[in-house]
């Protein structure tokens, strides 16, 4: 049996290795490929939206790594929130004029379920499609989940590919209820409640 990996924060000079792990690893995401089907644009546009996302865990030094980069996880703690002005802009931007009111209603949908109290939050998590089935992911959750009990936080995720909802399921979170809108696909909504040790 391999030994499972060693997960650290990702240092600020590894930034840009770590955005490119989660970009890789969500280039046929059900949701990111439905707000942008043209190859092109999903590569230029979701770099920027993984720093608007989640860019502020490597201010925190909760975006966690595997030793080579082969997946990253970029978790949000307690009071630390996405920059949703410059992710609206970039969709914006990005998306053709006819589909923005149908985007925008879907994102506006996940304020219903978005925990008001004190969580950490997983906005991204994934892996280079080359090193799937590895356990990877399983070790990211494990490595950030004990810091969230060590001071008895919940978490909060929205997963936006079905195929990873047992994977959550397996490290505690329960499925809330469901986001769609127009043609979108599902987005689940997810939550590990506060939990010691």
């Amino acid at each position: 049996m391999t030994a499972p990996p060693e997960i650290r924060p990702a240092s600020p000079e590894e930034r840009a290795r770590a955005i490119d792990t989660i970009v890789l690893g969500f280039a046929a995401d059900p949701l990111c490929r439905w707000i942008w089907p043209e190859g092109q644009t999903y590569l230029s546009a979701m770099a920027k939206l993984t720093e608007a996302f989640g860019g502020k865990a490597f201010d925190e030094a909760t975006a966690y790594i595997t030793p080579d980069f082969e997946a990253a996880a970029l978790w949000l703690p307690p009071g630390v929130e996405p920059d949703a002005e410059t992710m609206g802009a970039l969709v914006a931007e990005t998306v053709a004029p006819e589909r923005l009111e149908e985007i925008g209603t879907f994102m506006a949908m996940q304020d219903d379920y978005h925990p008001e109290g004190e969580h950490w939050y997983l906005p991204l998590i994934a892996a280079d499609p080359a090193h799937l089935g590895k356990g990877l992911g399983g070790a990211l959750m494990k490595h950030a989940l004990a810091v969230c009990d060590e001071t008895g936080t919940t978490a909060y995720l929205e997963s936006s590919n079905p195929r990873n909802i047992s994977l959550y399921q397996r490290h505690g979170f329960e499925i809330m209820g469901e986001i769609q809108h127009g043609s979108s696909p599902v987005m689940t909504p997810m939550i590990r409640e506060a939990r010691q040790g």
